[in-house]
């Protein structure tokens, strides 16, 4: 059972390292109109007709924050703080992976088996972080500018990424308390026979 739980847990990371950066990279996390022609983007380029562009600070002024003074500054920040949680998730679900298959073959201390814990939920909460910081400023900005806007494939993944990132980290959990509850179990079940064995003794 401890072997189970420690492969799925890493298989769940291995899985959610793939699709975080399938969805980092892509430029499907929303799909809209503009100018009556089809549209998506990503966290790096938008892309009209199938031509794609990165995002600049020209399309930013001109397209978006055009009727918004000092809108530059926010719309820059949501751009670097997403794009920045994503490649930290990223980072952090591949040290994970790295610790959980060394450790199927050697040995750790107990703090490099808490990291294999740590890295799969801090990749989760990192990830988290930046679907919310994008969904609630497509919903609050975008939402209102773009035609026939939804949220795409490349975003979606990333929601699929974030369960696997805690399922893995819970699995991983589950294998380290494991040991700890049997031995916690064994030792109670036999106190009982050697205070009996005690008292018949005296």
């Amino acid at each position: 059972m401890l072997y189970t739980l420690a492969g799925g847990g890493t298989l769940c990371g291995v899985a959610a390292l793939v699709l975080l950066i399938v969805s980092t990279a892509t430029d499907f996390w929303m799909q809209y109109r503009y100018s009556g022609s089809s549209a998506n983007q990503g966290l790096w380029r938008f892309c009209i007709n199938h031509k794609c562009h990165a995002h600049t600070i020209t399309y930013v002024l001109s397209q978006t924050c055009r009727p918004q003074p000092g809108c530059l500054m926010w719309h820059t920040a949501f751009w670097d703080a997403t794009r920045a949680f994503m490649l930290l998730a990223v980072l952090s679900c591949f040290a994970g992976v790295v610790l959980g298959l060394s450790v199927q073959h050697i040995y750790f201390h107990a703090y490099v088996l808490l990291k294999r814990v740590i890295f799969p939920l801090s990749t989760g909460f990192l990830a988290l972080l930046a679907l919310a910081i994008y969904t609630g400023v497509t919903v609050t900005f975008f939402g209102k500018r773009f035609v026939d806007w939804r949220f795409s494939w490349s975003y979606i993944i990333g929601w699929v990424a974030i369960i696997l990132a805690f399922a893995a980290g819970i699995k991983k959990a589950l294998s380290i308390i494991s040991p700890l509850l049997l031995f916690l179990c064994h030792h109670f079940s036999v106190m009982p026979n050697h205070s009996v064995s005690s008292d018949t003794g005296i």
